[in-house]
């Protein structure tokens, strides 16, 4: 046989219950302006057409890229087939998507102008505008490989040497004045 014991409850204060409501009430209200906050701060859209493999860029890498870039009406402004870029020093929207991405991957981003050249149009080298101010830019990017900034330059060391080495051995095969009579 079992036994209940029975406990008294104590009554809640009326005082109690309005600060618990008020708590709610004020979480709800933190909630709805946090949401509105971080819809207010700009994002990149990333879209990942092939994912890649391996690591991701940092702002100390350079990476080597294949991309396209056109405003939203589809004018392309620039594309190169092998370009090197220092992952923190372009725009913010670019760099962001940079160290999102990976080796053989293909990827679509859309960067607003708070991440990209903002309120500054951009011009080519005759002056004539390319991008205009407050442009959303839109990219194709393939990911071709990257590299720390200390590795780019050890190579860039080791191609002047073997460069030099060459015109030295150039200039020592007969390349030298016609000797005098």
């Amino acid at each position: 046989m079992s036994t209940v014991t029975a406990v008294p409850l104590q009554p809640v204060k009326k005082s109690a219950l309005t600060t618990l409501w008020v708590g709610i009430i004020a979480l709800a209200v933190l909630a709805l302006a946090y949401g509105w906050w971080t819809t207010r701060i700009p994002a990149i859209d990333f879209t990942v057409v092939k994912e890649g493999t391996g690591p991701s860029p940092t702002d100390t890498d350079i990476a080597l890229i294949k991309y396209k870039g056109a405003l939203a009406d589809g004018t392309v402004f620039d594309q190169q087939e092998q370009a090197p870029m220092p992952v923190g020093s372009v725009v913010p929207g670019f760099s962001q998507a940079l160290k999102r991405m990976k080796k053989g991957g293909s990827y679509k981003i859309v960067i607003p102008p708070e991440l990209g050249y903002g309120k500054e149009a951009k011009h080519d080298q005759s002056g004539k505008e390319v991008i205009p101010a407050n442009s959303d830019l839109h990219f194709d990017v393939d990911l071709l490989d990257f590299r720390s900034q200390a590795e780019v330059e050890a190579m860039q060391q080791m191609m002047q040497q073997q460069m030099m080495q060459q015109m030295q051995q150039q200039g020592g095969q007969g390349g030298g004045a016609p000797k005098g009579q």
